[in-house]
C-alpha cells in the first residue's frame, strides 16, 4: 500500500454527517428531529441516513462535548430535547470549514459538497479558495495515479482498468467543480 492509498483510506473512513449536524447547529439551537428533518431536505443525496443514524451521532456528539441537551418543558406536550453546539464544538466546526477535503470521489461527493455547503453560508469569501484547494488536489491525484499507470508492470490489467478508472472519475470530478464555480461565484 502506498503512502496516497493510505491516505485514501484514513479519510475514507472519517466522512460522517457529524458535521452537517454541527453546522445546523452552529447557525441556531435545534431539536434531533429537526436536525434529521434539515439533514434530509438540505443534503438528502449527499448523505443517506436514517433517523436513528442521526440520532446516533448527536448522542456521540453530546459524549464528545460537541453539543450540549437541555430539556424544555411544554404545556400540554412532551417536554423536549434542545440541542446547541458548544465552543469546543464551534471551533471544531470552524477547524473543519478550512481543512482541505480528500481526493477521493466518496470524499468530494459527501465531504466536499457539505464543506462548500456550509462555506457557502458561513463565509462565501471562502468559497474561492476552497474550489481552488479542491482542484489542485484533485490535480495532484490525477497526475499521481497517471505516473502510477505508467510504472505499472505489464500483465497488470485489472490494476491497469482501476487506474483508469479512477482517473476518468476524478477528470469528471475536476469539470464539476468548475460547474460549481459558475454555480456559486
Amino acid at each position: 500500500m502506498t503512502k496516497y492509498d493510505f491516505e485514501i483510506a484514513k479519510r475514507h473512513g472519517s466522512i460522517s454527517p457529524e458535521f452537517a449536524l454541527l453546522g445546523f447547529l452552529y447557525e441556531h439551537p435545534s431539536h434531533g428531529y429537526d436536525l434529521h428533518q434539515r439533514l434530509v431536505s438540505e443534503l438528502g443525496f449527499v448523505w443517506h441516513i436514517s433517523q436513528s443514524q442521526t440520532y446516533n451521532i448527536i448522542n456521540r456528539l453530546v459524549s464528545s462535548e460537541d453539543i450540549s441537551l437541555t430539556i424544555r418543558t411544554q404545556k400540554k406536550l412532551p417536554s423536549r430535547q434542545v440541542l446547541r453546539i458548544t465552543p469546543k464544538g464551534q471551533n471544531r466546526f470552524k477547524k473543519w470549514l478550512d481543512l482541505p477535503t480528500g481526493s477521493s470521489i466518496r470524499a468530494i461527493r459527501m465531504e466536499f459538497i457539505t464543506r462548500l455547503y456550509f462555506s457557502q453560508r458561513n463565509t462565501p469569501e471562502k468559497v474561492q479558495s476552497l474550489l481552488d484547494t479542491q482542484s489542485a488536489g484533485i490535480i495532484e491525484t490525477i497526475t499521481n495515479l497517471e505516473r502510477c499507470l505508467v510504472d505499472l508492470p505489464n500483465g497488470q490489467t485489472y490494476n491497469r482498468l482501476s487506474l483508469q478508472l479512477r482517473i476518468q472519475q476524478l477528470q469528471s470530478a475536476l469539470k464539476w467543480v468548475n460547474v460549481c464555480r459558475k454555480e456559486l461565484l
